[in-house]
């Protein structure tokens, strides 16, 4: 008989643990949930603990215990069987619980030998919640530092939507579609394309595929004197603008974000079509949405080249096949060649500095991977992340292929560079379908939106400036107004990502509001006269 008090070993373990803020402890089959009342003691306000039960029999013998019939508001059981829920569920549930940007990290806790029936069940739910956190939180940092710039980009390309289509009013049908990131491999696929559709380009003008690229292989492209029928543009920051050096008047279609540089959008001589990504919640989406007025939705997946093959896939029911989306790089070759980045990398080389991408492949962070070619080659956490999404959103699809290139492994099959061809050969391409929205053309109902806007933000201003009697009724419109122009305050950091509403009565908040609101308002009236002009005959 062992001589080993059960309770006694869990309560040691509790109070053994180290304890910190904003933690989530993880506890693993807690059985009867000894230990469990004397950590929960211990911890910190803002800390909780999540007990999780992956055997059905073991998780109604938990249930009976006192521990979780005592109504502890940070103590939660939660059934969850290895056989009928996932990790991700799990996260979800932590979110609605306690909310969004509660936690900092996971931790596990494990006061008994239970976890040990589905030890690969419990390290799967404690990764997925980390991961899950630290996705929040790094959504959280890219809203704080980008979030007022995408907002005033938004609001300086409504003056687009008078004008502009909608990306899904185009319609490729059953034509193969060659997606481009700006990879190094996408040197060596253009140039065995050129070597199969170079005559044909040449004799008729005309190829039998589409093809989608990212703003950043434009220049590659140009340089090759292959035309796009579609450039996805996602920046919203100025750099943009040298991904276009050179191309200026050149007569290619865009599919714009409508959080990207405004000034991008006018570069390229060809159509615009626009599309959105919620970059967070915020009620201008909704209002735009119920109003018939916003582009279509696509999902935030952070890089244009999964933006690119978003778009591709609702364009069309061809086949499709990714190049340059390499998520990796070489000592050699960080782009492909004649982009920014590598007319940059030239342009740096003297006696002191070679063309070696020593820099990039040796920061912190940089690790080896292998290719699909079976070759080490350098990537980092962002580019590994880039990989990671395009796999779990477009891995599974049949539609897609991969060039067996330099490149990261994408999920998809995996082609050669002669076979892509045949796939890209395979139909002749047609006339590109223009499914023309009921919208277009109506710049009254677009100028009313944004006369509407500009009403609260100048409602909101004489409020803030004394220049209007405050009353009870007015104080409770007044933060009604507030809560509708989120756009204002979303970005702040005590706010971003956190989905609740500020205390409209803090001071340093309004102070901070006030000084948001003019540059709204410059960026209302800037799109009234867009809209104007634009409706002139």
């Amino acid at each position: 008989m062992s001589k080993i008090d059960p309770v006694e070993q869990s309560e040691r373990i509790a109070r053994s643990i180290s304890v910190r803020e904003r933690t989530l402890y993880l506890c693993p089959s807690p059985l009867l949930g000894y230990g469990l009342k004397t950590l929960n003691e211990r911890l910190a306000k803002d800390s909780a603990i999540l007990c999780v039960e992956a055997d059905e029999k073991l998780f109604k013998l938990s249930a009976k215990s006192a521990v979780f019939n005592e109504g502890e508001n940070s103590l939660r059981l939660e059934k969850i069987r290895a056989e009928e829920n996932s990790p991700e569920e799990l996260c979800a549930m932590v979110s609605r619980r306690w909310g969004k940007r509660r936690f900092r990290r996971v931790e596990t806790v494990r006061l008994n030998g239970g976890w040990q029936l589905y030890p690969d069940f419990y390290e799967k739910t404690a990764a997925a919640l980390q991961r899950e956190i630290a996705l929040s939180w790094g959504n959280a940092m890219t809203l704080i530092k980008l979030g007022r710039l995408y907002s005033r980009n938004f609001f300086k390309n409504l003056s687009k939507l008078s004008s502009a289509q909608s990306v899904t009013e185009l319609d490729y049908g059953s034509d193969p579609v060659l997606v481009l990131g700006a990879g190094p491999s996408l040197d060596q696929l253009l140039s065995d394309l050129q070597k199969h559709f170079g005559r044909q380009i040449e004799n008729t003008g005309t190829r039998p595929f589409r093809i989608i690229c990212a703003d950043t292989a434009v220049l590659s492209l140009k340089d090759r004197n292959i035309s796009p029928d579609l450039v996805v543009i996602l920046e919203s920051q100025h750099w943009n603008l040298r991904d276009f050096i050179g191309a200026a008047g050149w007569k290619a279609d865009t599919a714009c974000d409508m959080s990207a540089l405004h000034g991008s959008m006018k570069i390229l001589k060809g159509k615009n079509y626009l599309f959105s990504i919620p970059w967070t919640e915020l009620s201008v989406f909704k209002r735009l949405e119920n109003a018939a007025l916003l582009p279509p939705a696509m999902t935030p997946l952070g890089s244009v080249g999964l933006t690119a093959m978003e778009i591709a896939l609702k364009l069309g029911s061809g086949k499709i096949i990714a190049g340059g989306l390499d998520f990796s790089f070489s000592m050699d070759a960080y782009h492909a060649r004649s982009t920014p980045g590598h007319k940059a990398k030239l342009a740096s080389i003297n006696r002191f500095k070679s063309a070696l991408s020593a820099n990039e492949a040796f920061r912190e962070g940089c690790f080896s991977a292998d290719s699909k070619q079976n070759k080490k080659v350098k990537s980092d956490p962002s580019l590994r992340n880039c990989r990671d999404l395009f796999e779990a959103e477009f891995g599974a699809n049949k539609r897609i292929y991969q060039t067996d290139s330099s490149g990261l492994n994408l999920g998809c099959e995996i082609i050669s560079n002669d076979k892509a061809a045949e796939i890209l050969a395979s139909a002749q391409k047609t006339d590109s379908i223009n499914r023309e929205a009921d919208h277009r053309g109506h710049a009254e109902k677009y100028a009313a939106f944004i006369e509407e806007e500009k009403k609260c933000l100048t409602d909101i201003k004489a409020t803030l400036t004394g220049s209007r009697p405050e009353n009870v009724n007015e104080k409770n419109e007044f933060e009604k107004t507030l809560a509708k122009c989120d756009y204002l305050w979303a970005h702040f950091p005590e706010y971003a990502g956190t989905g609740s509403l500020p205390d409209f009565s803090d001071i340093s908040f309004l102070k901070r509001i006030r000084a948001e609101t003019d540059p709204f308002l410059e960026l209302c009236d800037f799109a009234l006269r867009e809209i104007n002009l634009k409706a002139i005959p």
